[in-house]
Parts: structure tokens; sequence; C-alpha cells
């Protein structure tokens, strides 16, 4: 995930953005998620998404369950960590799929935004890849080491590598973590980088720490090919369904919510991604 961008920046990408969905619904829609009326269920309820595994997930259900349930979906693909958000905030989208919670906290927290978590759906392991050696002990002083430039991912891409004794952290940084809390990087150097642009390093670098999602478009294995993983007992970073405050309730979310929380779901994702992701919820209510 990436840094938030500039005040200004951030205008001119969501004005930009605002032009570009202008058919699938505004704030002045009243199916839109600001309108603050009631959602017309005859129109598709439109979800930002990561393209992989969040585009892929949702256009299962689109394909396979949304009609049973009377549900219309459309899915938008977007390849940053901010625009969903904004998007969703203003009305241009009514939801999103793409983020785990501290990501979201931190993005509520520093833009104002009011959005929410509906439901988890899958956790993706964050890990760590290499061209250049084959075990996290190869690694030597003076190996260069690329990890994702935003708040959380940064952190958490820290406590991946002082877990497998590659750096050693400040105690009690948490996942809030950044490279002036590194004690002893026993040599190693670092690039902070664009969280979506690490895979296209890999090349340049001697390791990388990558997000699953980034990793699965990369044509990556994070089961087969990250050197480290990590643990999914315990882990915060489900990602999961999210609306802006207030449309919790909107039928066609919980329509979708119960949907990618279904046996199906599960289903898919097990056998698609063999562990490279996995899903965030219990097992459905036989």
């Amino acid at each position: 995930m990436r840094k938030n961008t500039k005040p200004t920046a951030l205008a001119a990408a969501t004005a930009a953005l605002a032009l570009g969905l202008t058919a699938c619904g505004s704030a002045s829609d009243p199916s839109s998620a600001a309108s603050g009326g009631a959602a017309d269920e005859s129109k598709p309820l439109v979800v930002a998404a990561s393209p992989s595994p969040h585009a892929d997930i949702l256009n299962f259900v689109k394909d396979k369950l949304a009609a049973k349930e009377g549900l219309k979906l459309e899915v938008k693909e977007f390849t940053d960590y901010v625009l969903p958000n904004t998007a969703t905030e203003q009305g241009q989208v009514g939801a999103n799929y793409f983020q785990h919670k501290p990501y979201l906290d931190d993005f509520n927290k520093k833009n104002g935004t009011h959005i929410v978590p509906v439901a988890n759906v899958h956790l993706e392991p964050l890990g760590l890849y290499s061209k250049k050696v084959k075990a996290i002990t190869d690694l030597r002083p003076g190996h260069t080491v690329a990890v994702p430039n935003d708040t959380t991912n940064e952190g958490r891409a820290l406590q991946l590598l002082a877990a497998n004794n590659l750096i050693t952290l400040k105690e009690g940084v948490g996942t809030s973590a950044k490279l002036s809390d590194i004690t002893d990087k026993k040599g190693l150097e670092f690039k902070e980088l664009e969280a979506a642009t690490v895979p296209r390093t890999l090349n340049d670098v001697d390791a990388a720490v990558i997000n699953g999602n980034y990793a699965l478009e990369a044509k990556l294995s994070p089961a087969k090919d990250a050197l480290v993983l990590e643990k999914s007992e315990g882990n915060p970073y489900a990602n999961f369904l999210a609306v802006k405050a207030g449309n919790e309730k909107d039928p066609r979310v919980e329509k979708l919510a119960k949907l990618l929380n279904s046996a199906e779901v599960r289903t898919f994702i097990e056998e698609k991604y063999q562990g490279s992701v996995t899903p965030a919820f219990g097992a459905p209510a036989s």
C-alpha cells in the first residue's frame, strides 16, 4: 500500500476519477453511498477493488452467485490504495474491497474519511522474495532489501524481517515501525518504494518485501516462491469489504457480505490460491 498523496495531487486524482466514474453513480445518485437516501436495489452495487485476488473473488461472486440473491454487481479495478477509499467516501462507488484494518485506520485518521469494515474475506500473507538468493541466510551485509513505503505496510514489512532475525527493532514499535526504528540493520541497505512497484524491482535488489496481492499480479506464488511468509495465526491484516459509515445496511451490501462469506467463496479461495491467499472468515453454518 502506498503513502497518502499530497492534498493537491489527491484532489486532482479524485477529480479525474469522478469524471471516469460518471456512469457508475455520483453523490447525487440515490443509489450511491454518499446520497444519504435509500439505496436503489435495482441499480448495481459498484465495488472498487484491487485486481487480484480482490476483483477475482468479486467476479466469481458476480458470475456464479449474485443472480441467485438478486444482486447486481459491478467491479471497478484500481491499482493504487488511495482512490478506492476516496471514491467510496464521495459516493462514486458503493463499496470497496482491497485493504486491511491497520491501513484503513491510518487512512481515515489522515484524510478525515469515514470508511468502515463490513465483512472480513481473506488474508494475503506478506512475503520476502528474491531472484538472487535462495534463502534468508544468504542475505549478507551490503545487500539491498526493498520495502513498501506507506505507514502500515512498511511497519508490517519490518516486523517480518525482525521476526526472521534479519534486523532488530526498538521494543514496542509494533506495526508502525519505520526505518529509523531499526537498531541493528545487520549491514543491510533498504529501498522504500510504492507497494505496487516493489515486484518490478526484484531484478535490481537482492530481496523485496511484497504485498500478497501484488505478488500474485507479478505471477509469484507466495506459498512457493517466498523466502519467508507472515504467519496467519492471529494476523490483524485480513482484507475486508468496506463502505462509507451509514451504508452498512444497504441491502445490496448485506447480500454481497453474505456471499463473500459463503462456503462457495471459501472453496474458490482455497482451490484457486492453494494457500497463497486464505479465507479470513469462519466456516458458514450448515
